[in-house]
């Protein structure tokens, strides 16, 4: 019988650390995941296919973007039992793409970030940003301060009280440029198309996270950072093919291909891309892949 579950409980099936362990196992792994698919259903309307399948299961996430509608990015999750073709599950898609997609970016901090790393500032307060600090902290025990900025105030510090009621050392800041100077971790997580962040804000031993960017034509963060910092992406195919922070200074020879150092699975499974020394700035572009969808619905579903 097909199987439904809800956003709360896609959540509780989904701890951090089981969850990190899951992607590194699947990313160490590897597993079939073509490219998304991107379909127009409009002008301003999106639908998005994401297959991805292993030895055990089929996954398929269906996503539409439709910026005029009172919920603007909807997404569903299908599992199908590999061997027969049965469907197992639906899973709710919100859920498990704001879970898996913070816990990738954690996982990526283990090995890019330094160990001593206390400070993180997430920029933006979105869906996501909150669940990108959660997830920072429950990986990351050391984690002294946690500061919020967004282009709206009051929603940086609405996102601050509610991480702060929740036990974590968070404020909200309205001076970006600051923030960026004080943090050893900066998170961005926004649709911003301009950069936001600057390469010449940053200092030695910092790690940057680009999360937000998911089109040719978004930026977070400008050419001088990417050109500042070892770049590992979550995967080749889909950030070489989709992602704005890094197609546009190629595209305009800022950097070079050989820039972009290594994909997470090769920075999990032997080190390749990892941090040097602990004065380099690393940086860790993400654009989503449904290797992370697959990993995360096989442990909901007690498959992993």
């Amino acid at each position: 019988m097909l199987r439904v579950y809800s956003a709360a409980e896609v959540h509780a099936a989904l701890p951090w650390p089981a969850l990190a362990d899951a992607l590194h196992a699947a990313f160490v792994a590897g597993a079939e995941v073509p490219l998304r698919h991107a379909h127009a259903l409009s002008a301003r309307d999106t639908l998005l296919l994401m297959p991805a399948w292993n030895a055990r299961v089929v996954l398929l996430k269906l996503v539409t973007v439709m910026p005029e509608a009172a919920a603007t990015v909807q997404a569903t999750v299908l599992v199908l039992d590999r061997a027969s073709g049965e469907p197992l599950a639906l899973l709710d898609g919100e859920a498990l793409t704001l879970r898996r997609t913070a816990a990738a970016s954690a996982l990526a901090a283990r090995h890019l970030a330094r160990a001593d790393a206390q400070r993180l500032l997430i920029v933006g307060s979105g869906r996501l940003a909150g669940w990108m600090a959660r997830a920072h902290a429950a990986l990351r025990p050391g984690l002294a301060h946690i500061a919020v900025w967004s282009r709206r105030p009051e929603a940086a510090q609405a996102l601050a009280r509610e991480l702060a009621d929740e036990g974590l050392p968070v404020e909200h800041t309205i001076d970006l440029q600051a923030a960026v100077r004080a943090a050893h971790i900066v998170c961005c997580a926004t649709t911003s198309t301009t950069p936001l962040v600057r390469g010449d804000w940053l200092v030695p031993g910092m790690h940057l996270d680009l999360v937000g960017g998911f089109r040719r034509d978004m930026r977070e963060a400008d050419d001088a950072a990417v050109q500042r910092a070892r770049v590992v992406v979550d995967s080749y195919a889909g950030a070489l093919a989709e992602a704005g922070d890094l197609k546009q200074p190629l595209a305009s020879g800022a950097i070079a291909r050989s820039h972009i150092l290594a994909e997470l699975a090769e920075l999990l499974r032997e080190g390749r891309g990892g941090r040097l020394h602990a004065g380099e700035i690393t940086l860790f572009k993400s654009v989503g892949t449904a290797l992370e969808d697959l990993a995360a619905a096989q442990l909901v579903l007690g498959l992993a």
